[in-house]
């Protein structure tokens, strides 16, 4: 019982200190408390004063096997976005987990890497395994088998901007460019995670 209170206090001493403004202590213990709170116990306000998303994104997943005569053998494209949409339709009390980990998990990932997907951190590095984590344990549900390697791609649409009268921009106006960006190969141990 005394451990179990030990650790509730320094948990929320913890965030406390993540959470308030910069101080003597925690810019002292930034690593400390960073290590803690990151990424599971990660606090923001959007509670209070959400972003709503300005784009829609598709992430899919596709696996690779090399064969015993050497050629590689690639999957069809699994829609990881489309599961987490239907599990969230067909669901009376849907998981708010459920509905934004593979998103959160792409948020991060665009903040802690470049354009080029090199991670240049370890909270990068820690960030790409956790969306290649999701994405195997997502495929290996979905589809079992094994796998040597895992590739997401992610197609961006960006949301029309409502007109000047509160409706939807005209037809007429220029469609909103969709990217596509196809991550590299990521090794996995026996389509499982490191």
């Amino acid at each position: 019982m005394a451990l179990c209170l030990a650790v509730a206090l320094v948990h929320v001493l913890l965030v406390f200190l993540y959470v308030a403004p910069p101080n003597a202590i925690s810019q002292a213990y930034s690593r400390q408390i960073n290590a803690w709170v990151l990424p599971v116990f990660e606090q923001n306000w959007r509670l209070f004063a959400p972003n709503p998303q300005s784009v829609n994104r598709q992430i899919s997943a596709r696996t690779r096997l090399t064969a015993p005569d050497g050629t590689a053998r690639m999957s069809d494209w699994i829609d990881l976005s489309a599961m987490d949409d239907s599990a969230v339709k067909h669901s009376v009390f849907p998981s708010h987990t459920a509905q934004n980990m593979l998103r959160q998990a792409w948020n991060s990932y665009l903040r802690t890497h470049g354009g080029d997907d090199r991670p240049r951190s370890e909270r990068a590095l820690m960030m790409q395994k956790y969306l290649r984590n999701i994405a195997v344990d997502r495929v290996a549900a979905q589809r079992g088998g094994t796998f040597e390697s895992i590739q997401l791609r992610v197609i961006t649409l960006p949301i029309a901007a409502p007109g000047a009268a509160g409706g939807f921009r005209p037809a007429s106006a220029a469609p909103a460019r969709v990217e596509t960006r196809y991550l590299p190969w990521w090794k996995v141990a026996s389509h499982g995670t490191d």
